[in-house]
C-alpha cells in the first residue's frame, strides 16, 4: 500500500487525529463534557479544534457541559458516547477537572467514555493509584495521550483502559492564515504561573522582545466578561445556554490571539499552545520547557519535524534569540 505524502508536517499531525474516528465514528451522538470556561487561550484553542473535529466529521453534539455546570446524575441515552475535553489537566495539579473525569467514569459504567488527548502528571503516586482503581472498573474507557511518557504511565496503571497516542486537538485548526504582515521582531509568550522555570526567568532577565501571556493578552474588560460567564455557568446547573454564549465569545478571544501573534516575525514561548498556535500559523518559534517536562515531551513526540519550530534545550547559546 502506498504511503500518503504530506505537503507539510502539520498536515500529517492533523491527519493523525482521524484515528479518533475509530472510537467516535462519524455521525455519533455525543455529550461533550469539561469544555473550558476560563481565560487560558491554550484550552480555548483545544476547544475550537475539538469543535472543528466534531463538525468536520459529522459528530453530533447533543449536550455540552463544563466542570461548573454538569448536573450530578444527569441521564445520558445509552447510545450516546461521553467525550471529555483534552488538555493538560489530567492528574492532581487541577483536582476539579480530575474529579469530574473520575465521577463520569464511575457513574456511567455502561457508556463508552472517551478522554481526548491529555498530558498526565501526578505529584502523588497514591492519587495516581486512586484514579487507576476507578478507571480499572470501566469496560469501555478510551484515553488519548499527547506524549510517550504519559502513554507509558497510563499503560502501567490502567489495566482495562484503551490508551492511544495522539496529537493535541488544536491541530484540527491547521492552517491558520495571517491577514497582516508582521512588523515586530519577537514575541516572548511566557508563563506567569506555577509551571514556569528557572530557565524562563533567566531569559526574562535579558529583556529582549515584547512580553505577553494569556492573562495579559486579554484586557480588563475581557477578563471581567470571562468571569461573568464563569459565574453564570456555575449558577446555571446546566439550565442556561452558556455553551452557546461562550462559544461565540471565545471565537472573538481566539481571533484576538491570532491577530496578536500575526504582528510578530517570531515567537519564543513556554506555553505549549503558544508553540502550537505558532505552528498552526507556520510562524518561526522557539519552545521553552515548563516545570514538569510537558512541552519538551510534546515537541519530541510531535513537532520536532517542523523546521520553523525549535526546542530551546537543543540550541547552542549562539542560536538563542
Amino acid at each position: 500500500m502506498e504511503s500518503v505524502q504530506f505537503a507539510h508536517p502539520m498536515d500529517e499531525l492533523k491527519d493523525r487525529l482521524r484515528q479518533i474516528l475509530q472510537v467516535i465514528p462519524p455521525h455519533s451522538k455525543i455529550y461533550y463534557l469539561d469544555y473550558p470556561v476560563h481565560g487560558n487561550g491554550g484550552d480555548l484553542l483545544i476547544m475550537k479544534g475539538t469543535e472543528a473535529f466534531f463538525k468536520d466529521n459529522h459528530i453530533r453534539v447533543m449536550a455540552r457541559y463544563s466542570v461548573l455546570d454538569f448536573p450530578s446524575g444527569v441521564k445520558i441515552p445509552q447510545d450516546h458516547i461521553i467525550v471529555l475535553h483534552g488538555g493538560g489537566n489530567f492528574g492532581d495539579l487541577y483536582p476539579a477537572h480530575q474529579r469530574l473525569r473520575e465521577q463520569v467514569v464511575s457513574d456511567y459504567p455502561g457508556h463508552r467514555v472517551v478522554m481526548l488527548p491529555q498530558t498526565i502528571f501526578y505529584k502523588s503516586e497514591a492519587e495516581f493509584n486512586r484514579t487507576a482503581s476507578i478507571f480499572n472498573q470501566h469496560k469501555d474507557l478510551h484515553l488519548y495521550v499527547r506524549d510517550t511518557y504519559s502513554q507509558e504511565m497510563a499503560a502501567v496503571k490502567f489495566k482495562t483502559c484503551h490508551v492511544y497516542l495522539s496529537p493535541d486537538m488544536a491541530h484540527q485548526l491547521w492552517p491558520i492564515r495571517s491577514h497582516t504582515n508582521p512588523d515586530k521582531e519577537l514575541l516572548c509568550f511566557l508563563r506567569i504561573d506555577i509551571e514556569k522555570t528557572a530557565e524562563q526567568e533567566r531569559l526574562e532577565a535579558s529583556g529582549q522582545g515584547d512580553y505577553l501571556d494569556w492573562a495579559t493578552l486579554f484586557s480588563g474588560f475581557e477578563q471581567k466578561s470571562i468571569r461573568a460567564i464563569f459565574k453564570m455557568s456555575a449558577a446555571s446547573n446546566g439550565k442556561l445556554p452558556v455553551s452557546m454564549i461562550w462559544g461565540k465569545y471565545t471565537d472573538y478571544l481566539v481571533n484576538k490571539a491570532v491577530n496578536r501573534f500575526s504582528k510578530y516575525k517570531k515567537v519564543q514561548t513556554s506555553r505549549l499552545h503558544g508553540h502550537i498556535l505558532s505552528c498552526l500559523m507556520d510562524k518561526p518559534n522557539i519552545l521553552l520547557d515548563n516545570s514538569y517536562g510537558k512541552n519538551s515531551s510534546y515537541y519530541r513526540t510531535w513537532t520536532n519535524g517542523i523546521t520553523s519550530a525549535k526546542l530551546l534545550a537543543q540550541q547552542t547559546s549562539a542560536e538563542r534569540v
